[in-house]
């Protein structure tokens, strides 16, 4: 029962941590990428110090060659000139400095190595953080949009109203105001009506000109027209 019950509450404890990541996603997003965007800084300035350190070594392997040569040359000269314990003393330095002239040879080789491992490293996380980027602003975007929609979806805050309530409150608006049109015009019939009533009553009444013809007009009017001529 205890082991049943530890693994219900580990159970709640991973849904708990998905259900807040899924909430909080742009926000780790975001810490994520600029953790990363520190990482990238840092391959950056490993770079650029595996690079010196390659031009180091590049300078002082030059000025070793350089010093060998100009040694040769001088032992070469008091080879020549009989001095056999001079030029041993300049063989000894020769072979140290040649000693050290293949030390820096291995160590640039090394550093070659290095650097395009640092480069290769720096181009793919470069590229890495772009595209990550470009999928930032689009899932911004697209959250942006399905909170906007939310409504239709899944329900929202309770503080956020969504579009769906507001095309239904601007229909219940549209509607009470279609009512109380309809209603004014029926007001405006009704009074229109009743001044019309009281006309026609003050009309029947002799008071001011009829407002229709009536059968006696009809018959007046006929009587008043000339006979038409016996054939």
């Amino acid at each position: 029962m205890l082991k049943m019950f530890l693994t219900f509450v580990r159970g709640g404890a991973a849904i708990a941590e998905e259900r807040f990541a899924d909430r909080n996603a742009l926000l780790i997003l975001d810490q994520q990428m600029r953790d990363a965007a520190v990482a990238f800084e840092r391959a950056k300035k490993a770079l650029a110090i595996a690079i010196a350190q390659d031009r180091q070594e590049s300078e002082r392997l030059a000025a070793g060659k350089a010093c060998i040569a100009d040694l040769e040359n001088r032992v070469a000269a008091a080879l020549a000139a009989g001095d056999e314990s001079l030029a041993r003393e300049g063989a000894e330095t020769i072979a140290a400095l040649e000693a050290d002239r293949d030390a820096a040879a291995s160590a640039q080789a090394l550093f070659a190595t290095e650097i395009l491992r640092l480069r290769r490293h720096v181009a793919q996380a470069q590229a890495r953080i772009a595209e990550l980027d470009r999928g930032r602003r689009l899932a911004r975007a697209s959250e942006a949009v399905r909170q906007m929609r939310q409504g239709r979806i899944e329900p929202g805050p309770t503080h956020e109203a969504t579009l769906t309530e507001a095309e239904q409150t601007l229909k219940r608006l549209r509607e009470r105001q279609v009512e109380a049109a309809a209603a004014e015009t029926a007001l405006d019939e009704l009074d229109g009506a009743a001044a019309a009533s009281v006309t026609e009553k003050l009309a029947a009444k002799g008071f001011g000109p009829r407002l229709r013809t009536t059968a006696e007009d009809v018959l007046e009017r006929l009587r008043s027209r000339p006979a038409a001529p016996a054939n």
